[in-house]
Formats: C-alpha cells, sequence, structure tokens
C-alpha cells in the first residue's frame, strides 16, 4: 500500500482529525519529490534484521538511530510534546521518521504555503527535507513507535516559524524554483535531464524532457544526498 497525502482544509477541529477537503484533493508520491520529501515502504517487523532498511541506512548515510514511542503512557510530559511537534517549524538538518508501529501524521507546506497531510502508518520511511516548513501530529488513535534516523550526531533543535533568515531555508526555496535543463544527445533519440536538486548537487538521468517516464528504475531518480 501507497503512502496517502492530501490537501487540508482550514478547519480549527482536533489536530488529530483527517482534515481532508470536500472533495478530497489527494496528493502523489511525484508531487511530494517535487517539495523533498521522500518516502519507502519496509517491512517494519523486521526492522532489526531488516536488509532493505541497512541498504537505506548506508546508501543515506543515516548513522544515528534511536526509538521513541509516543502515548500518554510511554512519553514523559506527553501533552506538552504533542503540542510543540504541531508548532510550525524547520530543521537545519533532514527529519527521517519510520514508524513500527501505529500511525501518525506529519504536515509539510507546498511551494504556495498550503498544508499537505501526509497519513504515516506501520512500515513508512520519509524523509523532510531541512529548511521545509513543518509540524507532527497522532491521528486519533493516539499513538505511534517511531525509528528517528539522522545523518551524524543528532540535533534536535527546532526553530518555529517565522525562521526564514536562515541559510538553510534560503537554499530550499531555491531548489523549490530549481528547473529541468534538456540537452539533446548526439543520437537525438533522448534528452539528458540535468536537474538542480536542493543541495546545490548534480545529477544526471535519461528520459524524456523534463518528466520521469515509467519505464525508469526505482534508483534512477533516488533522493538527493
Amino acid at each position: 500500500m501507497s503512502l496517502e497525502a492530501w490537501y487540508m482544509d482550514s478547519s480549527d477541529e482536533d489536530q488529530r482529525k483527517p482534515h481532508k477537503l470536500n472533495p478530497n484533493q489527494p496528493v502523489t508520491l511525484d508531487e511530494l519529490k517535487t517539495l523533498g520529501v521522500y518516502y519507502w515502504k519496509l517491512n517494519a517487523d523486521i526492522y532489526e534484521t531488516d536488509p532493505d532498511l541497512e541498504q537505506i541506512r548506508k546508501e543515506q548515510g543515516y548513522s544515528y538511530m534511536d526509538i521513541i514511542t509516543i502515548h500518554k503512557d510511554k512519553l514523559p510530559n506527553y501533552e506538552e510534546k504533542l503540542k510543540m511537534f504541531f508548532e510550525e517549524h524547520l530543521h537545519l538538518d533532514d527529519e527521517i521518521r519510520y514508524i513500527l508501529d501505529g500511525r501518525a501524521y506529519f504536515d509539510v507546506r507546498d511551494k504556495e504555503d498550503r498544508w499537505i497531510r501526509i497519513s504515516m502508518s506501520k512500515g513508512d520511511l520519509i524523509t523532510l527535507p531541512a529548511g521545509i516548513y513543518h509540524r507532527f501530529t497522532l491521528d486519533e488513535t493516539n499513538y505511534t513507535k517511531a525509528m528517528r534516523l539522522f545523518v551524524g550526531e543528532p540535533v534536535w533543535k527546532a526553530y518555529n516559524r517565522p525562521a526564514d533568515d536562515f541559510d538553510i531555508r534560503q537554499k530550499y526555496l531555491v531548489s523549490l524554483s530549481a528547473c529541468f535543463f534538456c540537452v539533446l544527445r548526439d543520437d537525438s533519440s533522448s534528452y539528458i535531464v540535468v536537474r538542480l536538486k536542493r543541495t546545490l548537487s548534480w545529477r544526471y538521468c535519461v528520459g524524456s524532457c523534463c518528466t520521469r517516464p515509467s519505464s525508469w528504475p526505482r534508483d534512477s531518480f533516488s533522493r538527493p544526498r
């Protein structure tokens, strides 16, 4: 089952409710990728020995790992922490979360500053880019268990909005406006598509101009490092 995401309504109802528009306006994984949000589906039942998780950690450099259980009986200062998590904020580093049990929501801002709600359940691993405004909440089940991953030593500091003066925020905004450059190959059969990623590094893929053909293998559109 793929990740589910949608544009949120503006209701002030309980933050744990779905807050879908009527009619619902879903958001695809490819649309999330344009915001720098990346996703994997894994088998959480074998997270301790999962070779797929180990491969992702190796490829992305996720050297740090711990596990947090968010439930009123497990997390000290539970209500205070939930309120803090739901404040709109950004981090200076990527946020990587792997849901081992239960359910939760991540909300992220799109390019027009609209809220997108991402529904997370067991087996979902997500990365939010440094500099993106976002927030977190449980759903109405009031429980989740998550693995927290990090490159190097963890830095948990959150900067509540407004935080536009940070360099990482400005770099993230530049990445959203980065475009595709297309160069015709010598054989005229396809294009080399070069995209400026949010890290300001370059990646090269072969395919039709400014699109990702469905025939491309997943690895050819891997998350930037």
